[in-house]
């Protein structure tokens, strides 16, 4: 039989201190052998939070790790320098277009867009609920009706 776990943590910074460590301990693993292989499949994410969804099969103790990406969002908020988004919007930064079709297309896999343009327009959307502009221009006069 096997079981699945999501859990979401600091990438490349998990630690066997609760909440992740007795999670993994539950299931019959080794915990601190199990954050280092989680450690080294989520280093590129530094600073974000990331999705790790482990399946284990209960009856031989063999495991896989799945690191997933990270939201659109924190992957905007990095690519603009920032630690949170701007909520009042009297300030703002802007993020190039190349960042947005990259980020795009990373998210392609976990996306219900049809199209490339779809898949921009919902990064588009993102910035927008940021308070981040796109090559110095408010979102909305970049997203294109599909």
């Amino acid at each position: 039989m096997k079981t699945k776990l999501t859990i979401v943590v600091d990438g490349g910074k998990a630690t066997p201190a609760p909440p992740v460590g007795p999670q993994i301990a539950a299931l019959g693993l080794k915990a601190p052998e199990v954050i280092k292989k989680i450690n080294d499949a989520t280093k590129a994410f530094e600073g974000m939070k990331v999705p790790v969804e482990i399946e284990v099969d209960k009856a031989t103790k063999e495991y896989t790790i799945e690191s997933m990406m990270p939201s659109v969002a924190q992957l905007l908020i990095k690519a603009a320098g920032l630690e949170h988004g701007y909520g009042d919007r009297k300030e703002t930064k802007s993020v190039s277009m190349e960042e947005i079709k990259r980020i795009a297309k990373e998210h392609s896999k976990y996306s219900l867009a049809k199209t490339e343009q779809g898949l921009i327009n919902e990064v588009l959307g993102s910035c927008l609920s940021l308070g981040l502009k796109v090559d110095d221009k408010d979102p909305r006069e970049l997203i294109k009706k599909v």
